[in-house]
């Protein structure tokens, strides 16, 4: 008998020390609870959201979820493309890593196209690329305010508490584009030549093809968003869709086009993308890639976004550090995450009112970009 109620209390006791194992666990600093998402409030008078389309091609997936944890926040909406050269699997490995962030998975307000788009940057195909994602933005979430479309290459320059911040003093039915009537010199290397995008009808994506003669400029419209571009009223949209169609880099002017074209959305355009480029003079195709001794004067620009980057970069590691606060494979922290700070762990794997923000320094150099850029508006110097 002495020996069974020896092997009892031995029993016991490892039962016992197993369910206080258990309890400290529970309640252990490295336990990371699910919460229960917050009630997303959109609207007036709550903080604007924003509709992202973020797209990349082949080999763009680790950028294209950097990009989108830097730009994250519960209230705003999602829609990632990655072309239809990359692969499945790549699209797979980048629904995985989504699933990987708390947030995500319990808002779930991020899609990824499974039918994927076969778009050339060059061509036309990447205007009907991104009409089809502000479509499915128009159908999986209507609420948000504006539209922002952002490449592989780009990253952002503030946060999102403090883009929301800026913007809830700006009226919700302005567009922010960068807008020009004086063609300079893209009117005879932009708009003049003919070129065909292969990305609209074949197979595999391809560089676009030039035409041996040119086309004179058009009469019946200026050459210089989203719901007339898809649901328009008139016929204008369509009709400018079918002339930039054989337009080298239609996307830096289609838009622009449809909307100093049309009497009623022609007075709400801010001429400016909020972007920071560095370009050469005379501009070639695309700017710099901008690098760490670029950072002071990108930071101080007042920009919300900057483009380009190349893959990661050490520049992007400082804005991140020192502008987002973010660490590797996290949300970039807003006022919405309310988890322990630490070293180990996720400070936006927990989180309170996501319709709080709190701005941070960039938020004052963004603000007064905006004023400046109101302040032109209200006189209608950078109107169409």
């Amino acid at each position: 008998m002495g020996a069974e109620r020896k092997w009892f209390f031995s029993l016991l006791s490892l039962t016992f020390l197993s369910v206080l194992l258990l309890v400290l666990y529970s309640i252990s600093p490295f336990s990371s609870p699910r919460p229960l998402p917050s009630l997303v409030q959109l609207g007036l008078p709550y903080p604007p959201a924003f509709g992202y389309y973020i797209f990349g091609g082949k080999g763009d997936k680790d950028r294209i979820f950097r990009l989108l944890l830097a730009v994250y926040h519960p209230r705003n909406r999602y829609v990632l493309h990655l072309g239809a050269d990359a692969t499945d699997g790549e699209r797979y490995s980048l629904v995985v890593a989504l699933k990987s962030v708390p947030a995500i998975r319990s808002f779930s307000n991020v899609d990824v196209i499974g039918n994927p788009d076969r778009f050339s940057y060059m061509g036309s195909s990447y205007i009907a690329s991104t009409l089809h994602a502000a479509a499915i933005l128009m159908k999986v979430d209507p609420g948000w305010d504006w539209f922002i479309a952002l490449s592989a290459l780009d990253y952002p320059l503030l946060t999102q508490d403090d883009l929301s911040h800026v913007f809830s003093s700006v009226r919700r039915d302005l567009n922010f584009i960068d807008h020009n009537n004086d063609l300079g010199w893209k009117e005879d290397q932009r708009f003049r030549p003919i070129v065909v995008d292969p990305g609209l009808y074949l197979a595999r994506r391809t560089k676009i093809f030039y035409a041996t003669e040119k086309r004179a400029m058009p009469d019946a419209f200026k050459i210089s968003f989203l719901e007339f571009c898809i649901f328009g009223w008139d016929n204008l949209p369509r009709t400018l869709l079918m002339y930039f169609n054989n337009v080298m880099l239609s996307e830096e002017s289609y838009f622009h086009t449809v909307i100093c074209n049309s009497p009623e959305l022609k007075n709400t355009t801010v001429n400016s993308d909020l972007r920071y480029m560095i370009w050469d003079n005379p501009p070639k195709m695309e700017p710099h890639f901008l690098n760490i001794s670029d950072y002071d004067q990108m930071a101080q620009s007042g920009a919300a976004f900057a483009r380009m980057f190349k893959e990661d970069d050490p520049v992007l590691d400082m804005v991140d550090e020192k502008i987002l606060k973010r660490k590797r494979n996290q949300a970039a922290p807003g006022a919405w995450c309310t988890g322990r700070k630490s070293w180990w762990s996720d400070t936006c794997s927990q989180w309170g009112d996501v319709n709080v923000l709190k701005p941070g320094p960039q938020a004052k150099k963004f603000a007064e970009t905006i004023t400046n850029l109101l302040d032109d508006w209200n006189s209608q110097s950078n109107q169409c």
